[in-house]
């Protein structure tokens, strides 16, 4: 079966495919080198691509798709495209209008999935981070059921096919689901997810209320400073997925994609190096045993590279909850 053709359906109808292109980079990562991987991720056979506000690509990644559109490499409707709605734009007024800035870099009329990328609104505004004469970052408070709603428009609109969410636990998905007047569920809840901090809880909870979830870091992680401790552990170096990548005659990060894979989540696969790329495709023909799989799972410390500590006291803060 062609990889290509690998998608699984989601709440509203629509098919997200299982394996997709991510293209976070830290600052110092030039942007152009987004917009060159991700047009060797569409060669490769990557069709869903995963980006964000928050990643300041958007004009490059546009590009990429557009340039495999007009050398007729792919239609507009093959591609499965994903973006964010960064926290300064929880506010339902600035929903909306954060879209549609999005599709005007992307030079593209839809996306396919439009997610809230964290359940705490940051100070509206330009900045991406707005901080305090102490730097402190500056929380606004907002209610997401509301933003919400404003996602729903969006997808009435046209704008966008699908809605869903990122970072959020079971609590705040049921705040959603649970909610007067809810007309669109959300199709997915993007989280990390890799045999560190597999969200074997979450995975089982979303499976009952027909939401997908989307594995981001499913290699570790990209250790951005900002964003990462320095002294986290390298997950592509741990010895019994090697010694699993080895007995399969393949890589470690083969083996952390394909483990997502066979249990139903749909995984993210980040690298702007052309042969990772290329490596990071090839999940397709072969198989993990059900050995494997349980040896996978015994490697779950619930270790959260991305924390998000600026919110960490807040009340909302996802990840206090077990799950």
């Amino acid at each position: 079966m062609d990889p290509k053709c690998w998608r699984v359906e989601l709440n509203d109808g629509h098919y997200i495919p299982v394996l997709g292109f991510g293209t976070y980079a830290p600052d110092e990562v030039p942007k152009s080198k987004a917009e060159e991987a991700t047009k060797v991720a569409i060669d490769v056979g990557f069709r869903h691509i995963d980006s964000a506000h928050l990643y300041q690509n958007e004009e490059e990644i546009g590009r990429a798709i557009r340039d495999k559109m007009a050398d007729g490499t792919v239609k507009r409707e093959d591609i499965f495209y994903t973006t964010k709605l960064w926290l300064t734009c929880l506010r339902p007024e600035l929903v909306r209008p954060a879209l549609e800035r999005s599709l005007k870099k992307l030079g593209l009329d839809y996306v396919d999935l439009f997610i809230i990328h964290f359940p705490i609104a940051m100070k509206p505004g330009e900045e991406l981070e707005p901080k305090d004469a102490s730097g402190k970052i500056i929380i606004d408070t907002v209610d997401f059921r509301d933003t919400w709603e404003a996602l729903e428009k969006c997808k009435d609109a046209g704008l966008t096919k699908s809605i869903g969410v990122s970072n959020f636990n079971h609590t705040q998905l049921e705040m959603i689901l649970n909610k007067p007047g809810l007309r669109h569920r959300p199709v997915c809840n993007q989280v990390e997810c890799h045999p560190y901090l597999n969200q074997s809880k979450l995975l089982e909870f979303c499976k009952t209320k027909d939401i997908v979830v989307v594995a981001y870091s499913a290699l570790g992680s990209h250790r951005d400073p900002k964003w990462v401790e320095r002294d986290s552990p390298y997950l592509l170096e741990d010895p019994i997925l090697n010694a699993i990548a080895k007995k399969h005659n393949r890589g470690p990060g083969q083996v952390a994609l394909r483990y997502q894979l066979q249990r139903g989540v749909v995984v993210l696969a980040k690298s702007f190096n052309e042969k990772r790329i290329k490596e990071n495709f090839q999940v397709f023909d072969f198989e993990l045993t059900a050995e494997d799989m349980k040896a996978i799972d015994g490697l779950n410390r619930n270790f959260r590279y991305c924390k998000f500590l600026f919110a960490v006291d807040h009340p909302h803060y996802p990840f206090s909850e077990e799950y």
